[in-house]
């Protein structure tokens, strides 16, 4: 019968395999470059260069793979306009404009985004000439606590820019990812209209 000091059990061939893995994972990300997606530079697993055009300015950053975009503009560019508040694409107070689309920054990496044109609530205003949209907020009283009003204001400018009169239903469908826990909704549709003219 084996001495159960030099017995090897099934656990302890896992427990070795695991750690196998996890060193030759460690060693090849260290060692090798990682490819990333298609029409994006290479990147290490330090960091990646990358490059924005923000609000009409070249910004640079080098960041993790791993950092999203939201992350992105707050901690490296410090364009924190931009809120993370349920970081999982479920509240929209993080919503910004990506190469013309609107977009949840806390679910895209910035990695997807390098190369992009990209507009945040920070490039509403021309100056001290507010965005119609941020004006319409202000008549309208369209905010409370402030949290949502970020993405709000995004969503709704991207509205007001893009289709010359909106129904009711177009503004409510355009505000539809954005949650207001303040409940300003009726507020927000009429600042929406308000700019529309």
């Amino acid at each position: 019968m084996p001495d159960d000091r030099t017995r090897v059990t099934r656990r302890d061939v896992l427990r070795g395999a695991g750690a196998a893995a996890l060193v030759g994972a460690i060693t090849s990300a260290t060692s090798k470059r990682v490819e990333a997606a298609p029409g994006i530079k290479r990147f290490d697993a330090r960091g990646a260069e990358l490059s924005f055009k923000i609000n009409g300015k070249r910004h640079r950053a080098k960041v993790e793979p791993r950092t999203t975009l939201l992350d992105t503009l707050r901690d490296h560019l410090d364009l924190t306009g931009a809120k993370r508040v349920c970081d999982r694409g479920a509240c929209g107070a993080c919503t910004i404009e990506v190469n013309g689309k609107t977009v949840n920054s806390c679910m895209m990496l910035a990695v997807d985004a390098d190369g992009a044109t990209i507009r945040t609530v920070e490039g509403l205003a021309q100056g001290e000439a507010l965005h119609a949209i941020q004006a319409a907020f202000i008549q309208h009283d369209a905010l409370q606590c402030g949290f949502c009003t970020p993405g709000m204001l995004m969503s709704c400018a991207h509205l007001v820019e893009n289709v010359k009169h909106p129904t009711e239903d177009q503004i409510r469908a355009a505000v539809a990812g954005n949650l207001c826990r303040c409940g300003t909704y009726p507020h927000v549709f009429a600042a929406c209209r308000e700019a529309a003219k």
